[in-house]
């Protein structure tokens, strides 16, 4: 029943994303990057690619992986462009992925790639405290995560709903490791949580709703990743603005992966190349807001936000979020969201 619904879904999305032609190789993409940068990279790709046809699916990281865990007996995709490490770390360990080395893999730290070679980092994600800026200011916005427990901001918090987004399983983990750390265990991240549950007004079931709640009439403000944010104000005019939290920013590796039994390995290999490489990195950037994980990208090739973007990194360990974001996330799911009011 799963292989009928998944051959369905990917139907409803080839009609979507334009019809195919017959006489091409099919390229199916799974992405959370958004459909902007989906299709400047299928028209980018196709046009050096002729007889290639890309085809791909806009969701988000956690529902990206689910998929490919439901298809993974008959894999339905090529290629995995998009996920934090975290979850890629998990896929490998459950034999979703295809070993595939890039050309510039030693261009890319250790800690922003697969040791075994399954997947590698594509870009830094700093995630940020966003805000409705038509209402708010960088100064009377909060500062930190603390502050987003505040009394003040009591039912002003809009939410992506976590349980399918990976950025923000991401950060609920870093928040419930970041107590680990600190005290030895996880009660006090997780009363951090249930005291955001309390401040938070609602639960965004994908990040268009998100960035409709957040641009309204209210002092709203939220948690999201940086790029996304500039990304929606400068095309769609939204009015957001975002604090770097003072204490620490989690930043998330974004990366990207073959399919365990891709059905086109050879054409897979080639837009893996292709969007990986310096000049379709450099566009990331400057179009897309993307930090390129690799370090051997000319930083006078790079626009100036990335140079003026000040923030200090959480010191996180990525393999115990890795490992337990799963059980992390059911347990805030069953006993803390919506409960907390």
């Amino acid at each position: 029943m799963k292989s009928i619904f998944s051959y369905i879904f990917l139907l409803m999305t080839v009609i979507i994303s334009g019809c195919s032609d017959n006489n091409k190789t099919k390229l199916v993409i799974y992405s959370p990057h958004g459909k902007e940068m989906l299709t400047e990279f299928e028209k980018q790709f196709e046009s050096v690619n002729p007889g290639i046809d890309v085809q791909w699916l806009d969701m988000g990281s956690q529902e990206v992986f689910d998929r490919i865990k439901t298809e993974k007996e008959n894999p339905l995709s090529d290629v995995w462009w998009g996920a934090p490490s975290t979850i890629f770390m998990r896929a490998e360990k459950l034999n979703l992925l295809e070993k595939y080395i890039p050309v510039w893999a030693d261009k890319i730290s250790s800690s922003a790639k697969s040791k075994n070679g399954y997947w590698f980092g594509t870009f830094l994600t700093p995630q940020v405290i966003a805000f409705n800026d038509k209402i708010l200011t960088n100064q009377n916005s909060p500062q930190d995560w603390n502050d987003l427990v505040k009394p003040e901001w009591k039912d002003r918090i809009i939410i992506r709903n976590p349980m399918a987004s990976g950025t923000m399983r991401v950060i609920y983990s870093a928040i419930i490791a970041n107590s680990i750390r600190n005290t030895g265990n996880e009660a006090e991240g997780f009363e951090w949580l249930r005291k955001l549950d309390a401040n938070t007004s609602s639960y965004a079931a994908d990040p268009t709703q998100m960035y409709i709640k957040l641009s309204g009439n209210e002092a709203a403000v939220s948690l999201w990743n940086m790029p996304d944010i500039i990304l929606q104000k400068t095309l769609y005019n939204y009015p957001f603005g975002y604090n770097f939290p003072s204490g620490g920013t989690v930043v998330l590796t974004d990366g990207i992966a073959i399919v365990k039994g891709a059905k086109n390995p050879e054409a897979a290999k080639k837009f893996y190349e292709f969007v990986t490489s310096e000049q379709s990195l450099i566009l990331q950037a400057e179009k897309f807001y993307r930090i390129p994980a690799r370090s051997d990208i000319p930083q006078d090739k790079l626009p100036q936000w990335i140079a003026g973007a000040h923030y200090k990194t959480m010191d996180l360990d990525w393999n115990m979020i890795s490992e337990n974001e799963s059980e992390w996330m059911k347990k805030w799911d069953s006993e803390i969201k919506g409960k907390s009011k």
